[in-house]
């Protein structure tokens, strides 16, 4: 007897893959993609907007997302199997990232943000 395909199973509507992208708002530069390297991560209601929490960030990520703090968009991509691509464009403002070298826990906190589908631009 074979097991089950994961994919088969899966509800409609419901996304099979879930991608975190943080980059340069201004050159576009990827300093964190989880497609590319898997990190764990959460996103939670936090006040008027969202608090991502990423627990254990690359090095190279880290000080890049540091550096460059107050020039930030952050992504997340919701794929589907039975319909398009969703995204979510957050905008960070001014002094939204933290980091805790204790707990190893990068911290951004979004406003607002933006959600469409790509395939309909």
């Amino acid at each position: 007897m074979s097991e089950p395909n994961e994919h088969a199973m899966q509800e409609e509507g419901v996304p099979e893959q879930e991608k975190l992208l943080i980059k340069h708002a201004v050159g576009g530069r990827t300093f964190l993609d989880s497609s590319q390297t898997p990190v764990y991560y959460e996103v939670v209601p936090e006040g008027d907007g969202w608090l991502f929490v990423i627990r254990k960030p690359p090095a190279e990520a880290l000080e890049n997302i540091l550096r460059w703090k107050d020039e930030l968009n952050v992504f997340r991509f919701y794929e589907y199997r039975d319909q398009p691509t969703e995204k979510h464009w957050f905008y960070i403002r001014e002094n939204a990232v933290r980091y805790n070298a204790e707990t190893e826990e990068l911290t951004i906190y979004a406003r607002s943000n933006i959600e469409y589908v790509p395939d309909e631009f």
